[in-house]
């Protein structure tokens, strides 16, 4: 695979937590989120197909020059990502067609965040056997935006687990 999303990227040892994007459809979201990734010290997991080229001129723009320190790792599927899950993590769902909120959620070092696509969601088969958390809306809007929703419980997890 060619293009932002290849070439020379260190992979964390030990990461805090991870983010998981299922089947991402829009490329700046998924840039914006590389460049979270790089700033916090976790690796992205990117689950295929995803909805755009890794050459993307807007995933290349959002991500900047942040590429060769995020951690990108690639999943032909939803199985094949489970299957690299490390012993002992949980895989927690996050979508806005979930109950509890994600602050009710016990996070622990080394779990998967794991968000849906932006037009989709999280599939029904995914919500109902994973625990699954959702971030409190007021205002009459169907979601928030994708990069938005992880910046805002990836930084409330690393607090909670002690980070700043």
């Amino acid at each position: 695979m060619k293009g932002p999303l290849s070439g020379p990227h260190q992979r964390i040892k030990d990461p805090v937590l991870h983010i998981v994007l299922y089947e991402p459809e829009i490329p700046a979201n998924t840039g914006n989120i590389a460049r979270l990734c790089a700033a916090a010290r976790l690796p992205l997991h990117l689950i295929h197909p995803l909805g755009f080229s890794v050459d993307d001129k807007h995933l290349r723009r959002a991500g900047l020059d942040y590429w060769p320190q995020v951690d990108v790792r690639h999943h032909c599927s939803f199985e094949s990502f489970q299957e690299t899950v490390e012993r002992g993590a949980a895989i927690l769902c996050l979508s806005a067609r979930c109950a509890p909120a994600y602050t009710k959620a016990q996070v622990k070092k080394g779990d998967y965040l794991l968000f849906g696509p932006e037009t989709r969601g999280l599939p029904p088969e995914a919500r109902d056997r994973l625990p699954c958390f959702r971030i409190p809306m007021w205002g009459k809007v169907r979601s928030l935006n994708l990069s938005t929703a992880v910046g805002i419980v990836a930084y409330h997890y690393l607090h909670v687990l002690g980070l700043f």
